[in-house]
C-alpha cells in the first residue's frame, strides 16, 4: 500500500507580510498542494495522509467547496483529513458537517476514531484538534485499531500544549506508521516508522532547508519511507564574516555573486559578522530590485565599539584573554590586532 504523508500546508496563509513577494507565496503554496495532488495521480498512492493544518485557519464552506473539487481530481486515492492546532474544528465549524463529494474521510474532533479501509487492508487512526492546544498526551493512549491489517496513526502535536508524546511510547505501540503534523520543518523521528513531513512550503525564515513530502510504502516485509522535495522557493541565510579590505562594493557584489549561485527565486537574509572597518557602508538596496531580500541582520562591531567591550570586560574571560594576546605578541600589532578581533568575535559567539 503507497501513500504519500503531508502536514502544515496552511492554505490561505501569506507568508512574509508587508512584502512585494508575500501574495505569490500564498498562490504559491495553494499550487505546490495542487502539484501534490497530481503527484498521487501519477504515483498512483492509495492513501494521502494530511497531519493537521492543511488551513492556516478554520476552513469556511468555501474553502471546503474548493478543497472537494481539488480533491475530486484524485483517480487513485482516498484522502485521509485530520484537523490540526492552526485550523481545529471548532463548534459549529462548517467541517463538522461538510459532506465531501471526493473520497475523505474528515477525522472528528476530541476523540480517537478509526477508519478502516478494506480495500488497501489499511486502518488509520486520528484525533483532530477541537481548539488550538490539546494539552493531555493523547497519541500516547492510542493504540493500533485493527488487529491484522496495516496500522497507521495520523497525529499532530508533540510540543507542550499540542498533543505533547514521548517518542519511544509511540515507537512501542506497534504501528505500521506514524504520520506526524505540527511543525514546519520536516523530521525523521525513527527510521521508516514515524516521520513529521514538515510543511511543502517554507512558512518563514526560520524554516531553513528543503520541503516537501513523504512518500511510503507499507508491505509484508515492513514499511519504507522516502523524501521528495516540492517547494518552490527556500529561505536561505548568508553570513559574510567581514574583513579589513571590504569596501562599499564589495558587500552587495559579494552578495549577489552567492545568490546567483544558490538560486535567484529564493528568499534571503543577509547576516553580517565580525568587526567593520570604519566608515563602511553596508547598503545592500540596490539587491532588492533584483531579489529577494526579506532582510539584513547587522551583528558586526565597530573599533570604537570594540575599545568599549575591552574596557568593560577587563576583569573576565575576554579582558583576560586581551591582555594575553597583548603580552605574548607585543612586536607584532597587526597579528596582535587580528588575534583580538578573532578571539573576541568567538567568544562573544560563545556566550562568554
Amino acid at each position: 500500500m503507497r501513500f504519500i504523508h503531508i502536514s502544515d500546508i496552511y492554505l490561505g496563509y501569506s507568508p512574509d507580510p508587508g512584502t512585494d513577494w508575500s501574495e505569490d507565496r500564498a498562490k504559491e503554496i495553494r499550487e505546490t498542494f495542487l502539484q501534490i495532488l497530481k503527484d498521487c495521480n501519477e504515483k498512483e498512492v492509495q492513501l494521502l495522509l494530511i497531519a493537521g493544518n492543511l488551513f492556516a485557519s478554520t476552513p469556511t464552506e468555501e474553502d471546503l467547496k474548493w478543497l472537494d473539487e481539488q480533491l475530486l481530481t484524485l483517480e487513485h486515492t482516498r484522502t485521509l483529513l485530520l484537523a490540526g492546532d492552526a485550523d481545529p474544528i471548532t463548534p459549529k465549524a462548517p467541517l463538522e458537517h461538510f459532506m465531501f463529494e471526493s473520497k475523505t474521510v474528515v477525522f472528528p474532533a476530541g476523540k480517537t476514531t478509526n477508519a478502516y479501509l478494506k480495500g488497501v487492508n489499511t486502518c488509520v487512526t486520528g484525533y483532530s484538534y477541537r481548539k488550538s492546544e490539546e494539552a493531555g498526551r493523547i497519541l500516547e493512549g492510542i493504540n493500533p485499531g485493527r488487529a491484522g491489517s496495516f496500522n497507521i496513526l495520523l497525529g499532530c502535536g508533540g510540543t507542550k500544549g499540542h498533543m505533547p508524546f514521548r517518542k519511544d511510547v509511540l515507537a512501542g505501540k506497534g504501528f505500521d506508521y506514524v504520520a506526524l503534523g505540527g511543525m514546519h520543518k520536516p523530521s525523521h523521528v525513527l527510521k521508516n516508522r514515524m516521520a513529521y513531513s514538515g510543511s511543502p512550503e517554507p512558512l518563514g525564515p526560520e524554516d531553513q532547508g528543503k520541503h516537501g513530502y513523504v512518500l511510503g510504502e507499507i508491505t509484508d516485509e515492513g514499511t519504507k519511507i522516502t523524501w521528495c522535495p516540492v517547494a518552490k522557493r527556500s529561505y536561505i541565510r548568508i553570513t559574510f564574516d567581514l574583513k579589513p579590505e571590504y569596501t562599499d562594493i564589495d558587500l552587495p557584489q559579494l552578495a549577489e555573486e552567492r545568490i546567483m549561485k544558490m538560486g535567484h527565486d529564493n528568499i534571503y537574509s543577509i547576516v553580517l559578522r565580525g568587526f567593520a572597518p570604519q566608515g563602511l557602508k553596508k547598503d545592500f538596496s540596490r539587491l532588492d530590485r533584483r531579489f529577494h531580500i526579506l532582510g539584513v541582520s547587522d551583528q558586526t562591531l565597530s573599533e570604537k565599539e570594540l575599545e568599549l567591550m575591552t574596557v568593560e570586560n577587563e576583569t573576565n574571560l575576554m579582558g583576560r584573554f586581551v591582555h594575553q594576546v597583548e603580552d605574548s605578541l607585543s612586536s607584532e600589532k597587526k597579528i596582535r590586532e587580528k588575534a583580538i578581533r578573532y578571539g573576541i568575535e568567538a567568544l562573544i559567539r560563545a556566550g562568554e
